[in-house]
């Protein structure tokens, strides 16, 4: 018996220097010390914009920082023998690596070819806007640079459903390509815009039997070479449900592992979306609980006259937490990015008690909230905008009594719209465990909670340092705990 905590271990800014799998090697032992059991990190091959891409621009799945292709050897993150060895002393400590694994599209094709499309409209991609008619589109990918090594596999536009760009006139807009394996979108489970299937650049088609095929022998290539532990895997909304069934039946299969996977179905708001995708995906993958994060963002946003009694009201994490990863932010809902959906400094640590404090979800802590961001970068004004992100000081705290008190039964007393608590009551297998949390996003707290017997007559402080008091659990294991006004207090038996 053991919790466990992910780190996202990037953020979208994360300066474009090579460093990251150099600081992966440095800081593994410390991040294990922490309570840090696994680490998600970014796509690792390189992408169009070369040494400058977060990877999510996929140019070359096969280039891990080895080949000169757009214009750098190294990705954003290091070499390839950088990664290798990052991945080796990370598991070496005691820590596994889930690898970010981008599969809905591509982008940066070497040539041209005139392709056969028809224009959709952008808000129904099921409706045709025009006949068939040919574009220049750059879906020929023949990666001069690693020159067959590894694969010899070249895409073209038979391996893509649509396109963003005609380099014939240069106008940008959605286009269907007519290919031999169908016309228009995939089936998707996600209907916004009628059809979901498109997100960006050439969005691959999982039609054609010779890209499966390829995704597979690359999934296997890459698990070789590297070693990884599991999968982060992007933007599963875009793509069909059974491609994913397959592929990680395979996979799965091949290497005779778990691989346990985290899959990214944004949909804030929407839990019977992800349930759906669920029972599509019969259980193979878990979640990250997007419902649950829009709640934080708004409550952050609401202060005091958010009812904190529903936080986790139609949440993931409340109907299925076995398969909930749980989240604060991420490096899509930063500031100045697409699915920006920040949560105010003065509730993350709120936030982080109730993904890190609680016996059920899989928590997911955020880069700049352990180690803090700073950066600049354009918003949709046009303007430069400087970002400033201060590290969230009561993680480290957190993270240790996750790993030694937050084990037993649940108790909830989600009571008062300002004041809220929980108690865990201890396990047999982890001596000392137990812990009682008490939050507020008003005034001054306090609220009797269960312990449970077991602790009659101990005294239990506030590990955060909020508040200052003995609390002294009753003959019946109540006691009454209090929290300061906007924070939290975590308690714990001497």
């Amino acid at each position: 018996m053991e919790n466990f905590t992910m780190l996202q271990y990037f953020q979208w800014y994360y300066p474009a220097d090579g460093s990251l799998w150099k600081k992966m090697i440095t800081e593994a032992n410390e991040l294990k010390t922490f309570g840090i059991d696994t680490l998600w990190i970014p796509p690792a091959h390189k992408g169009m914009d070369g040494g400058q891409s977060t990877g999510y621009d996929v140019y070359d799945r096969y280039d891990l920082g080895e080949f000169d292709q757009k214009g750098s050897i190294a990705t954003k993150y290091g070499t390839k023998q950088e990664l290798i060895e990052a991945v080796a002393a990370v598991q070496a400590a005691g820590i596994q690596v889930y690898v970010d694994i981008v599969l809905n599209h591509m982008g940066g094709g070497d040539e041209t070819e005139e392709v056969m499309v028809r224009k959709v409209n952008p808000d129904n991609r099921n409706e045709f806007i025009s006949d068939p008619y040919p574009i220049e589109a750059y879906t020929k990918f023949t990666f001069p640079g690693r020159n067959g090594k590894y694969s010899e596999f070249q895409w073209d536009f038979q391996c893509f459903t649509g396109v963003d760009y005609d380099d014939r006139t240069g106008e940008s807009a959605i286009f269907s390509i007519q290919t031999e394996y169908g016309e228009g979108w995939q089936d998707v489970l996600d209907t916004e815009n009628g059809n979901y299937d498109y997100l960006m650049l050439s969005d691959i088609d999982f039609r054609n039997p010779n890209v499966v095929e390829e995704l597979k022998r690359w999934v296997e290539w890459y698990h070789e070479t590297t070693g990884f532990d599991g999968f982060r895997l992007d933007a599963i909304k875009h793509m069909p449900a059974e491609f994913f069934n397959d592929w990680l039946d395979h996979i799965r299969s091949v290497t005779g592992k778990e691989l346990f996977t985290v899959g990214e179905y944004w949909s804030p708001g929407q839990l019977d979306a992800l349930l759906q995708y669920i029972e599509a995906t019969q259980g193979r993958m878990s979640l990250f609980d997007a419902c649950l994060q829009a709640n934080f963002s708004t409550a952050s946003k609401q202060g005091s006259d958010f009812d904190l009694a529903t936080i986790f009201q139609d949440t993931l994490v409340s109907v299925r937490p076995e398969l909930a990863v749980t989240l604060v932010e991420n490096h899509d809902t930063q500031p100045l990015q697409s699915l920006e959906q920040t949560v105010e400094y003065w509730f993350r640590p709120l936030a982080y008690a109730m993904i890190l404090l609680r016996a059920t979800g899989y928590p997911c802590i955020f880069y700049p909230d352990l180690y803090g961001a700073s950066y600049c970068d354009e918003g949709n004004d046009g303007e430069k905008h400087e970002i400033k992100l201060e590290a969230v000081p009561e993680i480290q705290t957190m993270l240790g009594l996750r790993k030694n008190n937050v084990y037993g039964n649940q108790r909830d007393y989600f009571d008062h719209p300002n004041c809220i608590g929980w108690t865990v009551d201890g396990a047999e297998e982890k001596p000392g465990s137990g812990i009682a949390v008490l939050l507020s996003n008003g005034s001054d707290g306090f609220k009797k909670m269960e312990v449970g017997a077991a602790f009659a007559g101990r005294v239990f402080r506030d590990r955060l340092n909020v508040i200052d008091k003995e609390v002294v659990i009753d003959e019946n294991g109540w006691g009454e705990f209090y929290c300061g006004a906007g924070s939290v207090s975590a308690w714990t038996a001497d």
